[in-house]
């Protein structure tokens, strides 16, 4: 496996995974009976409203990211029998 290999397991993933969060928050938000359509850089949209929904959706794709790029890299060191080569330290 190479570097080629690791973009696309590796970032791919974590940016699907991103944008599937990022519409997961936007569903749980209007189930929870909150405004349909919030965009937080509208002014007209209430301030507490709007840093709520960036910080619910900003925890989120943060750890969908972080859980993906995991779990890519534990398939690619099962594949390769190592890591990929960015996140090797010099011990490894």
């Amino acid at each position: 496996m190479g570097t080629m290999v690791w973009r696309v397991l590796g970032t791919g993933g974590a940016v699907l995974a991103g944008v599937l969060a990022s519409k997961l928050v936007t569903l749980v938000w209007k189930k929870a009976g909150r405004n349909e359509v919030l965009d937080p850089r509208d002014p007209r949209t209430p301030a507490r409203d709007a840093v709520l929904f960036a910080a619910l959706t900003g925890l989120a794709v943060g750890a969908a990211k972080t859980l993906a790029t995991r779990k890519a890299a534990q398939y690619y060191q099962k594949s390769a029998g190592h890591l990929p080569k960015p996140m090797q330290h010099g011990d490894a």
